[in-house]
């Protein structure tokens, strides 16, 4: 009885380990403390999810003589000789001859003078990286390494971590296994039938083998463990949070009747297959009276995802309620009320603009109409929801390019109408097991094929020394009456580009990286980046090259009304060249612009890039873009030079999308900067499709067996779930 008491209480304080303060582990006080928490490390749960980046595997060391050439290898030697060196000003080499019973190996670390310092001769040291030939001997530029010392055993697997300044990978190891000790007896929080299921191994085994592993096959098993975890976790919080936005709400019942009817009848061209299916099964959540709808609208550049929103709107005019359509710019905003206005008019659906450039007296009466509910629909950006913006009976709500709102901008519009039913639409293509991991929560409708192809376009990635090739294109253009776009990534020089896509391969490579990742310093003599173009001085520029042509700019810095009359003058061929940002990546529909040179196209993601090129094309005349380019291959074919070759090669956004996916491994594929956006960092989009699919069934089967969580077999899951995500969750889990 004792015995098993005992157990029972070590196992309580192994679960509740994680949720500890940091400072409760051995060796964490001062200096250690700060750093850890400099990394974003609070709790004891964050350090043991705060997992090696990578490995030193000493199961599988080479002797200098046996490491193969041309491939990553790791060898153990002892330092024989250290040289500092100045090739040049502004550069450094630290040279180090490391020596075994074999033979000899020439490392170089570049621009860290300091190791010459601290690499002494008869020290044990593990180097990983390229091993290639030279001069009579093996070498290994730049290599990862680490300063091995008695403890140390051959054999092992020796994780690496990500320090700071005050914490070496050696203090990080020991308080890793510090922390491992204090969980060792952790309560796993999937139920044990599901976990047998899915063959995961256990949390605490899974812990320690993520940072100890025997071998490398344990450490894959626990990644997978921790990846399921993460993904399971991310789909009960987004499901629970959608459940906490309903609570003690009624779901409204549409009847689509003859304003639907007449929208049909006014549309231009009948609907594609694809928007068929797309309208049914919006119409049918609309129509359901049991739960709310929450469903996203996927379709790549000129869908018609426009056509199929509007059947929505009109099945609210027939249950005389109303809808909100927010869209993230002024500028898309106002082409929503361009391309439905009419239709909705058509059909007998009463609609206004508010945006904020709407003159006070007109956005007055427009409020006022929409409080009286004489207005059925509205259209705008954040503007809508300003305290002012009042409603009727809201009972639809429809967000465009949804990703570029926060979750609290979303939930705002959506608590205007209590019961509303959500729509999300997005013309970025996303890979399916994104769509199943950070959109899992709603129901997903896909339209792949353009209803009316149009002319389409053509895109030609060009260098510098081509650029005659872009301007002949603009200045043929304009001979015909026609329009063009030119993109920039800044908006004025000087401008940090903060905001720009995380994308492979924008920067120019860098093959004297120092060791341990660290790159050189601003001032060391790294490769300088490319000139990234600005809006401000593209500007000027193409007034000179093209002084026939009216050439205006387009930035989100622009008040709303002074972008308003860019557009409009661009769009009536007042204005000839328009120089922009990404601002117009969407909404804005211009056919006669048949022409588009980005410039810096390497720092664009490859979603960015297809969709700024759908802006050309879409009228009789087919579109060119052209995509400028600066990335330096270095001999070998880049990761720039492959994401943007596939841009010429195919129009299809999924196909992009998927290998944008499988070139970034990570889960900001979609620009998620926003508030509310989602980080996955143990799970590989691109090679966990059954541990995607996975979570996402078992997350749904966790809350058809408990709505809440709160039965005794989901509460460990409950509560890690509002550990991670936040106090929203309590709301419905009774946390």
């Amino acid at each position: 009885m004792t015995a098993s008491l005992s157990a029972t209480s070590a196992r309580l304080a192994g679960t509740a380990a994680p949720a500890e303060d940091v400072t409760r582990l051995k060796y964490v006080s001062g200096s250690r403390e700060e750093a850890l928490r400099r990394l974003g490390i609070e709790r004891v749960g964050d350090l043991l999810l705060h997992i090696p980046r990578r490995y030193l595997d000493f199961t599988h060391a080479y002797t200098i003589e046996a490491a193969p050439l041309g491939e990553v290898a790791t060898i153990v030697a002892t330092v024989d000789r250290v040289t500092l060196k100045r090739p040049r000003p502004r550069m450094t080499v630290v040279e180090v001859s490391l020596v075994d019973e074999t033979g000899v190996l020439q490392v170089a670390f570049f621009r860290q003078p300091w190791l010459a310092q601290q690499l002494e001769r008869g020290s044990r040291l593990a180097v990983m990286g390229k091993v290639e030939f030279a001069y009579g001997f093996k070498q290994m530029p730049s290599p990862h390494f680490e300063k091995l010392d008695d403890m140390t055993a051959a054999g092992t697997i020796l994780p690496v971590h990500g320090t700071t300044e005050g914490l070496s990978t050696a203090w990080m190891r020991r308080i890793v296994s510090g922390a491992l000790e204090r969980v060792s007896c952790v309560a796993d929080m999937l139920p044990a039938r599901l976990r047998a299921r899915r063959g995961l191994m256990s949390e605490g085994r899974a812990l320690r083998a993520i940072h100890f592993p025997h071998d490398m096959t344990e450490r894959d098993g626990a990644r997978q463990r921790l990846a399921y975890d993460e993904l399971l976790l991310l789909q009960l919080a987004l499901r629970l949070r959608n459940d906490a936005n309903l609570l003690d709400v009624e779901p409204v019942a549409h009847t689509p009747g003859a304003h639907l009817a007449a929208l049909r009848e006014a549309l231009p061209f009948a609907l594609s297959d694809e928007q068929d299916v797309a309208v049914a099964q919006i119409l049918a959540d609309m129509e359901d009276g049991e739960r709310v709808m929450n469903r996203l609208l996927l379709g790549d550049v000129g869908t018609g995802k426009t056509a199929v929103a509007c059947c929505a709107l009109a099945a609210v005019a027939d249950t005389s309620s109303q809808a909100a359509v927010m869209a993230p710019t002024s500028v898309l905003a106002q082409q929503y009320a361009v391309k439905c206005g009419p239709l909705l008019e058509a059909a007998g659906v009463s609609w206004a603009l508010v945006t904020g450039a709407t003159p006070v007296a007109e956005r007055e009466e427009t409020v006022a109409r929409l409080a009286a509910g004489e207005l059925s629909v509205i259209f705008g950006t954040q503007a809508l929801l300003s305290d002012d913006v009042v409603f009727k009976c809201l009972t639809l709500v429809v967000i465009d390019e949804q990703h570029r709102f926060g979750v609290g901008q979303r939930n705002a519009l959506r608590a205007k109408g209590p019961g509303a039913d959500l729509l999300v639409m997005t013309a970025t293509p996303i890979p399916r097991t994104l769509a199943l991991s950070v959109y899992g929560d709603l129901s997903t409708s896909i339209i792949r094929h353009r209803p009316v192809p149009g002319a389409g376009v053509t895109t030609k990635v060009l260098t510098e020394a081509n650029r005659d090739l872009a301007y002949g294109a603009i200045r043929e253009a304009l001979e015909h009456g026609q329009r063009a776009y030119v993109v920039c990534p800044l908006v004025e020089e000087g401008d940090a580009g903060d905001g720009l896509d995380d994308v492979p391969g924008a920067e120019p490579d860098d093959a004297s990286e120092g060791a341990n990742g660290r790159g050189a310093g601003k001032g060391s003599g790294k490769p300088a980046a490319p000139p990234l173009h600005n809006v401000a001085s593209e500007v000027e520029r193409l007034r000179q090259v093209f002084p026939e042509a009216r050439v205006e700019p387009l930035t989100g810095r622009m008040r709303a009304r002074e972008k308003d009359e860019a557009i409009a003058a661009f769009r009536a061929g007042e204005v000839q060249i328009l120089v922009s940002t990404t601002v117009v990546e969407v909404g804005v529909d211009v056919p006669e612009a048949t022409v588009m040179v980005i410039e810096n196209g390497e720092r664009f993601g490859l979603a960015t890039l297809h969709q700024l090129r759908g802006r050309v094309g879409r009228g009789e005349v087919p579109g060119r873009c052209f995509v400028m380019t600066h990335a330096r291959s270095n001999g070998r074919r880049s990761t720039a030079q492959e994401r943007l070759e596939a841009l010429e090669r195919t129009s299809d956004g999924f196909a992009l999308a998927e290998l944008d996916l499988r070139l970034r491994h990570e889960g900001e594929i979609l620009g998620f900067r926003q508030s509310g956006g989602v980080t996955l960092r143990f799970v590989d989009l691109d090679a966990d499709t059954p541990i995607i699919e996975a979570a996402h069934d078992d997350a749904e089967e966790l809350l058809r067996y408990s709505r809440d969580l709160g039965a005794v077999a989901t509460m460990p899951l409950r509560q890690e779930v509002v550990l991670r995500y936040g106090d929203v969750f309590r709301e419905v889990s009774g946390g």
